[in-house]
């Protein structure tokens, strides 16, 4: 039983006590349904009182020929004595009966009981019967106590002895004595049915008395207990297949979810990962989804804690050098002492401190920028306006007005050292889900690293295509290129490919790492890659510029 209640892996949990609960209520509606056992005794009385009333027929219909007979002298109609006592001890003893003959006053002539003295014998075998089935007796009287939550089941009334009665109180006989067939069920003072019916005794017509049967109804009471048998079997039954369908169900339910719980409060405490959370993804239900979803969720957890960790290596990384660079200048000015040495030293101290103040800038943006990514709503952008009105603050003349509805519609701008060209090739607009605000900061990102790159009137193309269900942001520039084992390495943290003319330390190397963040986290996709071209004969001199290819999902 232990194996079942106690230890971690007990089968008797709470959920199980719920799906026994649950199911047990069903029982006891069939349990309460037995109380109803009640008109099931009705129908069957009244089936046999149908029978009792043929063979109550058929000995009236008897005795009326056979017992009476016409006094010469008074012209009453009188009982032939000898011959109704034989005939009612043979027909007692045949139908098991009691029968007792009632003149036309209500006295009473004849009592098969006193004839045959068989009376006792029967009714006390009768009385041994019931008391075989004496559990069942119990159960119905405990089951008593719940009789008021039913309706009112039919009972029957106490039979009175009529020994010395008048006519008009004894059972069914008033009834026979005004030419009526009576037929009712009574209990004597055990709780045992009684069968009861009278019939009129006629002679040439006229009415000589009454015949009245009585019946213990033993075979009803059988009957009532083979049902309650029944039924008690087949409860007990269900009762044991319902507790052992329900821990079943409970442990198809209850283990999986303590498997999953022990191994995410492992994962909590560091002592496993992702691929020890249990695979239940076979079951093809709503547990083997939890299983998948935790299993994805806590690889994604892992995954941002590796980010995370690697993220504060490539700080600390980044930090040193600095640091090492303004620690070397500071401890050198306090040696030296020329003025213009001490200038030069100065020098360096102040652009290592903006190089650092630029880096912890940058650092706080990045690091903020998933938070803030997963806040801020989704609305539609059209990308094709965004870029035009984002061209205005490159340019050095006054921006030219379009109109953005039109298809097809270019846009040239003249920044300071080169041109840039916008061309809008969607038919229906570049409209894309996304935040407006992030995508401008990917796109001005982009356009500042392509102007930075490009030569003295060179020319900056961003060429917008629409294609089933996404648009295209490419952005072309006729640089140098990027180096073509870096393509991948340019949007990692840190990495930085800047101009010879440039001066070292103006930027963190986080631009392009936050762009392709914020691209992600709009389930689109960027990469970099050089534009070739084919009218150069030396391999070295094919790369003609760089290209940035932005992929978003169209609305």
């Amino acid at each position: 039983m232990d194996a079942y209640w106690g230890g971690s892996e007990r089968r008797i949990t709470g959920i199980t006590l719920r799906i026994i609960t649950v199911n047990f209520i069903a029982l006891i509606i069939l349990l309460v349904g037995i109380f109803y056992l009640g008109q099931y005794q009705s129908g069957l009385i009244n089936a046999r009182l149908h029978t009792f009333q043929s063979e109550l027929e058929l000995i009236s219909g008897a005795l009326s020929e056979a017992a009476l007979t016409e006094d010469p002298k008074t012209k009453a109609i009188a009982f032939k004595t000898v011959e109704t006592s034989e005939m009612v001890k043979r027909l007692a003893k045949i139908t098991r009966q009691r029968i007792r003959i009632f003149d036309i006053k209500g006295a009473l002539v004849l009592d098969s009981r006193a004839l045959a003295q068989m009376d006792d014998r029967i009714w006390a075998q009768a009385d041994r019967e019931k008391t075989k089935l004496r559990s069942i007796d119990i159960l119905q009287q405990s089951a008593k106590a719940l009789s008021f939550l039913i309706p009112s089941q039919n009972k029957l009334k106490p039979y009175p002895e009529i020994s010395n009665a008048m006519p008009s109180v004894i059972p069914d006989i008033a009834e026979a004595l005004n030419e009526h067939i009576s037929l009712s069920a009574w209990r004597n003072e055990k709780n045992h049915a009684i069968l009861s019916a009278a019939a009129p005794l006629f002679y040439n017509s006229d009415l000589g008395g009454a015949v009245l049967l009585t019946r213990q109804a033993t075979q009803i009471e059988e009957d009532i207990q083979h049902v309650w048998v029944n039924v008690i079997k087949v409860f007990l039954g269900t009762l044991l297949l319902t507790i052992m369908l329900s821990i079943y169900l409970s442990g198809q339910i209850a283990r999986p979810l303590k498997k999953l719980a022990l191994a995410a409060e492992n994962v909590r405490r560091g002592k496993a990962g992702a691929y020890d959370i249990p695979d239940f993804s076979a079951r093809h239900d709503e547990i083997g989804e939890l299983s998948i979803a935790l299993r994805q969720m806590t690889l994604a957890l892992s995954e941002r804690m590796d980010t995370i960790q690697q993220f504060a290596a490539d700080v600390a990384h980044e930090l040193k050098n600095p640091l090492t660079s303004l620690k070397s200048a500071v401890e050198t000015a306090a040696i030296v002492k020329k003025p213009t040495d001490q200038k030069k030293l100065m020098d360096i101290i102040k652009h290592d401190i903006e190089r650092l103040d630029r880096l912890i800038t940058d650092i706080s943006s990045a690091s903020r920028i998933d938070s803030e990514l997963s806040r801020e709503n989704f609305e539609k952008v059209d990308c094709a306006k965004l870029l035009s009105n984002l061209l205005a603050a490159y340019s050095k003349d006054p921006m030219e007005r379009i109109n953005h509805n039109q298809q097809n519609w270019i846009q040239n701008i003249q920044a300071e050292n080169a041109k840039i060209t916008l061309q809008n090739l969607a038919s229906q607009g570049a409209k894309i889900w996304g935040m407006e605000g992030r995508l401008a900061q990917v796109f001005q990102n982009i356009l500042s690293n392509a102007l930075s790159f490009a030569p003295k009137d060179s020319t900056i193309s961003i060429l917008i295509v629409e294609m089933d269900d996404t648009i295209s942001i490419i952005i072309e520039d006729q640089g140098r290129g990027i180096p073509p084992n870096k393509l991948d390495d340019i949007f990692e943290r840190f990495y930085s490919e800047r101009p010879e003319h440039e001066d070292y330390g103006r930027h963190s190397g986080l631009g392009l790492s936050i762009c392709k963040q914020i691209i992600n986290a709009h389930g689109g996709e960027i990469f970099a890659e050089n534009v070739q071209s084919e009218n150069v004969k030396s391999a070295d001199d094919k790369t003609t510029g760089a290209r940035f290819t932005i992929i978003l999902n169209k609305v």
